[in-house]
């Protein structure tokens, strides 16, 4: 079988060339990943002859990576064979038809005023196209110009000059019949993400979520009534270079809407796989959006938190002391109990409450990233305006050196906390504490949440102020 295609491929090559469109495709199916990276699976009908063809199979996608298309013929597999296959991706202009005939021949044609000045008649000179290079050159028979004079009237187009995205795959048919043929190919220019609306009840105990995927095909070839698959998850790539690759990820605005029926969803290795239950357009250079997942009344937790210094001070050259900011999170749980359980895909989650008047706004978003089931979301909204804190070192001493190694400190800590709302709140302290620590003293109960990190609960009243003390002996 190898010599025979060694010995027919001159033949293949010579072979009159069949195009094939968008007209002619039957299915389509269209794989969007996380990183700028599409599968595409195109099926056409197309009538080859027996033997060998040149088949342009126009209308791919500009970024295709080449080295990754497979023609299968889903028909007669038998007998069938491809040889070559070449990507033609420099594109008909008006620029690049002018370059590809430096050298050549074309015609200019000028309009020219009439003698007797009643109107204008065309003028055609045969002219050699010279250069492109920053301009045109062109020599007529008896001079040079380096402008254009007229417009340009070329021959034909050239054969490697296509007018749009073209594999061109030298093959060979066993039968002469239309066949159903099936092209997959890995492509840049594709890209989807996550994203989601959460609003918040009045209480702020529950909230509803909705989310959706936002798709962006940022190539000239639209992708009609394609069945839409997505696949999260961070895929290793080898990294070779892709030339023409685009940047991934135009941000569109989120539009609220009706809650809509979730993707279908499921395992795929080691990622998950949402599939659209129905067909869906992708056209070329567009953004558009299709709902994910929406759930109501899923149960939320606030918490004010205030987190410590980044490191632990202990001096006696001097006290410290600073106002921090306290923030607000939410959280909520990604299970079935809480009328959710879906894998999520990484996104922006954005969150939005009724004011007095019933309108929504917006209090904050944050990213997350791939939540399975089971999971907790956790979410930064911002800073507390209402709830303050102000953090003091008011003691230090060292107690000596413990053996050979290490010495033994103590520090004495406090952090007010004040409270505007006319509601009482409860805001979770972390402090940093390194090496072997120990609180001996202190106003609130202190858990270790960490190695080296203390965790407080202080219930600040409304209107009001709270003082949480602690005094701590650190060995290092």
């Amino acid at each position: 079988m190898r010599v025979a295609l060694l010995a027919a491929l001159p033949a293949l090559l010579s072979a009159q060339e069949t195009a094939t469109t968008l007209k002619d495709q039957k299915a389509l199916a269209v794989t969007i990943y996380n990183d700028n990276r599409a599968l595409v699976k195109d099926t056409r009908d197309v009538r080859l002859t027996k033997g060998e063809t040149r088949l342009a199979f126009q209308d791919v996608a500009a970024q295709i990576r080449p080295e990754t298309a497979l023609l299968r013929n889903l028909t007669a597999p038998k007998d069938f064979w491809v040889a070559e296959q070449n990507f033609d991706f420099d594109l008909l202009t008006p620029q690049k038809l002018l370059e590809k005939y430096v050298g050549e021949k074309v015609v200019v044609v000028r309009s020219v005023q009439n003698a007797d000045g009643a109107g204008a008649k065309e003028v055609r000179e045969e002219a050699t196209v010279l250069a492109t290079n920053s301009g045109t050159v062109l020599q007529f028979a008896d001079r040079i110009e380096t402008t254009v004079p007229g417009r340009i009237v070329f021959p034909g187009v050239p054969g490697n000059l296509r007018a749009r995205p073209t594999l061109v795959i030298t093959l060979h048919s066993g039968i002469e019949r239309e066949q159903k043929l099936e092209l997959s190919y890995l492509t840049g220019g594709l890209s989807w993400r996550a994203d989601y609306v959460a609003n918040l009840a009045t209480d702020e105990k529950t909230l509803d979520l909705s989310g959706w995927v936002t798709l962006t095909n940022q190539g000239s070839v639209p992708f009609p009534n394609a069945t839409l698959q997505l696949v999260a998850g961070d895929l290793n790539r080898a990294r070779t270079p892709m030339p023409g690759s685009a940047p991934g990820g135009i941000v569109g605005s989120l539009m609220k809407a009706e809650a809509a029926p979730r993707m279908a969803e499921e395992s795929l290795f080691e990622y998950h796989l949402y599939t659209l239950d129905r067909p869906t357009t992708l056209a070329a250079n567009q953004t558009k959006q299709v709902a994910l997942l929406s759930a109501a009344s899923v149960p939320a937790r606030k918490e004010f938190l205030l987190q410590g210094q980044d490191y632990y001070y202990s001096g006696s050259y001097g006290l410290v002391e600073d106002k921090r900011k306290v923030g607000v999170f939410v959280e909520f749980d990604n299970k079935e109990a809480s009328r959710l359980g879906m894998p999520l895909p990484k996104g922006v989650i954005r969150v939005y409450k009724r004011d007095g008047d019933g309108r929504a706004q917006f209090v904050g978003e944050d990213n997350v990233d791939h939540t399975p089931q089971n999971e907790r979301v956790r979410l930064k909204l911002g800073e507390a305006f209402d709830v303050t804190a102000r953090r003091k070192q008011t003691d230090y001493k060292s107690l000596g050196k413990q053996g050979k190694f290490g010495s033994v400190h103590e520090s004495a800590f406090e952090v007010e906390l004040k409270n505007a709302k006319k509601e009482p709140v409860t805001v979770t302290v972390l402090e940093p504490l390194p090496g072997d620590w120990e609180v001996i003293q202190s106003s609130h109960p202190c858990t270790k949440s960490a190695a080296h990190e203390g965790r407080f609960q202080v219930t600040v009243p409304a209107e009001g102020r709270a003082l949480l003390t602690y005094r701590v002996r650190v060995k290092w």
